[in-house]
């Protein structure tokens, strides 16, 4: 048998991450597949870690891929070269499709609009659309057009309300399996040097700099006023990229702290201890969360983890962004303030740690609704075998 060749396009880090997880068990499953991929927004270094060729130029650009939530970074991201970007990867994907068997393509329409003009078979996981955010997926009059393509041979979910939603629009293909960001958290075993009799909070800043250290800024000052008003024992633990954690004696200073190999110090000696390889040993571990991020914040949901937010400066985690991710991640998710966190923003978060903390009924609450708004694991497994049946199917 020739070898199965799989082409997957994504456009954001969220989506390069889910894609990724697909590719895992494609690895394992079937020895003679090729892959290749094409990250429409940042570097792709997903695929460069799992060794899979990215046939395009790449750039990370200003917006980060969050065009719909401040249409002005449109310009920055035109003046960093993103219609020339554009252009150079829409005319590699035009001329190197025909040699794929398939195309697995993972975010929104342009994704889907790219799949369907290939002429080429494809598979969608729509993870920018769900649902939840109005009661009703409002899909527009294109959308449909390329997910009712007989080219395309199923459209997954990222949750059940939506897959339903859409069947009863006439999406009939549309299914939910799970998520595959739910399907890399399990702990490595990391020592995180945690004080068994003391409560942890996880502080997820989000991953592109320098919105991640401007978000680690604001998390560190409210984690002050947390342990000068909280009577419980608490520790703090950061799940960081390598690249804020480059920036931490920047910090340090900026804040009038010490830093040192990872540990954050405070003139009265608190400490938050930062980790840049430990993300699913932190949210496993975690009581409770306090996130400036988008995947990071929607896994941390669905374990089950109440997850308290914040505004900042974006240009991805503004206000506009955390109000729509409460409406998809629902009672787990407690925002405070309507504008980038302040000092009395940042001290009504303070409280509401405190007495989330001690709310045992809501924190019931958060493990059912986890598991209701992003599913179980196993997501990625049950789309790369369909991928392969589909593959194989057209190839015997």
């Amino acid at each position: 048998m020739n070898n199965q060749r799989i082409l997957f396009l994504s456009n954001g880090h969220g989506e390069d991450t889910c894609n990724g997880e697909i590719i895992k068990p494609l690895l394992s499953l079937d020895i003679n597949v090729e892959m290749a991929a094409v990250p429409i927004v940042g570097e792709g270094n997903i695929y460069k870690e799992l060794g899979v060729t990215i046939l395009t130029p790449t750039r990370t650009l200003p917006s980060g891929g969050f065009l719909y939530m401040n249409p002005l970074v449109f310009l920055q991201d035109i003046a960093s070269g993103l219609i020339g970007l554009l252009g150079k990867q829409l005319k590699i994907i035009w001329k190197q499709a025909k040699d794929y068997d398939i195309l697995m393509v993972t975010g929104d329409i342009v994704v889907a609009a790219i799949a369907y003009f290939t002429k080429k078979p494809y598979i969608i996981f729509l993870s920018a659309y769900s649902s939840y955010y109005e009661g009703k997926l409002n899909l527009g009059l294109i959308l449909p057009f390329f997910l009712n393509s007989p080219r395309c041979l199923a459209i997954f979910t990222r949750d059940n309300f939506t897959a339903e939603d859409l069947q009863k629009q006439g999406i009939r293909k549309a299914q939910f399996v799970g998520t595959p960001m739910m399907d890399n958290l399990t702990p490595r075993g990391v020592n995180l040097n945690l004080d068994s009799a003391s409560l942890m909070i996880a502080l997820l800043p989000g991953s592109r700099i320098p919105e991640a250290r401007n978000n680690l800024i604001l998390l560190l000052k409210l984690v002050e006023m947390i342990d000068q008003i909280s009577s419980q024992k608490i520790q703090f633990r950061v799940a960081a990229v390598g690249s804020l954690m480059a920036e931490l004696d920047q910090i340090a200073i900026c804040l009038n702290w010490q830093h040192q190999n990872g540990r954050l110090t405070n003139k009265n000696g608190l400490e938050v201890i930062c980790y840049s390889d430990s993300f699913a040993d932190i949210l496993n571990a975690a009581n409770l969360v306090l996130g400036m991020a988008g995947t990071a914040n929607e896994q941390a949901v669905g374990l089950g983890k109440p997850v308290i937010t914040i505004p900042g400066n974006g240009p991805a985690f503004t206000y506009r962004f955390a109000e729509a991710q409460l409406r998809l991640l629902g009672l787990s998710i407690q925002l405070i303030g309507t504008k980038p966190a302040d000092d009395s923003i940042l001290n009504q978060t303070a409280q509401k740690v405190k007495q989330t903390l001690e709310n045992t009924e809501y924190l019931k609450l958060c493990l059912n609704n986890g598991e209701q708004r992003m599913g179980k694991p196993g997501g990625s497994l049950k789309i790369a075998q369909f991928i392969i049946n589909s593959v194989s199917g057209k190839l015997s």
